[in-house]
């Protein structure tokens, strides 16, 4: 449900909408959802001084009830 919530916020603020793909890891410090998106889209997603990665992180945790969710941004091959 967060990797999908996730999804729908971030497509709504890049141009390349087709290339924003949500991949959730599990790793030994809980879960991480990497967020891929198109290299043209990577500073729409991040923000100034990274406004709108952190209001990210804070609506995924509100959305997580305390579950420690990370979200990581990374981009994508253009390819």
């Amino acid at each position: 449900m967060l990797a999908e919530a996730l999804g729908h916020l971030v497509k709504g603020i890049v141009e390349h909408d087709e290339s924003v793909e949500v991949r959730t890891v599990q790793d030994r410090r809980g879960e991480t959802l990497q967020v891929h998106v198109h290299p043209d889209d990577l500073g729409r997603v991040i923000g100034r001084r990274g406004r709108t990665a952190r209001a990210l992180r804070t609506v995924m945790g509100a959305l997580a009830d305390g579950a420690g969710v990370r979200v990581d941004i990374v981009e994508t091959d253009a390819t």
